[in-house]
């Protein structure tokens, strides 16, 4: 039988996270280099549907276009797209076939399960980078951070590690399970916006 990943927690802490993104923070810092917080929320539009699409193996320009092609920004409607998406997602990737054999994300092929696992990396990652630019708790499952750990712990010293990712950030062992996954893809853990913003 194939594993399956319930992407229907992260999915919805994503979705809160984002109604409450208020209006005067789209412009505030990210923890992504160069991206305010409507470039990041305009990414979590777009990868939603790729990954949607991967999902259902419906591959095509979502599926092809590579995350750096173009700075994303959101547009009129974002909020309304951005939660059908992740509702979408989730359901995606709850059927067991979408698990099996090989699609496609952000340009490349790779097989499904892989695609589920970096899916839901990029919504624990990009969650944890929307909550610390706007000031938002952030707690996502057990599970999905278990996911992420497993899929960014294999390269931590591979210094190959291609541009996805910077070079990890060194915390402590016993440092608490979402501080190690955000340090493993090359944030720090205590980045904080700039002060007086």
């Amino acid at each position: 039988m194939t594993e399956t990943i319930d992407f229907t927690a992260q999915t919805r802490l994503v979705a809160q996270l984002a109604a409450d993104t208020r209006g005067d923070q789209l412009d505030a810092p990210t923890p992504c280099e160069g991206y305010a917080v409507r470039h990041l929320l305009g990414h979590l539009v777009g990868l939603t549907g790729s990954f949607r699409d991967a999902a259902a193996k419906d591959l095509g320009p979502s599926t092809a276009t590579t995350p750096d092609a173009s700075r994303p920004d959101v547009q009129a409607g974002w909020r309304a797209q951005l939660e059908r998406n992740l509702a979408a997602m989730a359901d995606a990737w709850h059927r067991p076939e979408a698990w099996e054999g090989e699609t496609q994300a952000g340009g490349v092929t790779l097989p499904a399960a892989i695609a589920g696992r970096v899916a839901l990396n990029e919504l624990v990652l990009h969650g944890w980078d929307l909550a610390r630019a706007t000031g938002q708790p952030y707690a996502p499952d057990t599970t999905a951070l278990g996911v992420s750990y497993a899929l960014l712990a294999p390269s931590a010293e591979d210094p190959e590690r291609g541009g996805m990712f910077g070079p990890t950030v060194p915390v402590p062992d016993d440092a608490p399970l979402l501080d190690r996954v955000v340090a493993l893809s090359g944030r720090s853990p205590s980045w904080a916006p700039p002060q007086g913003r």
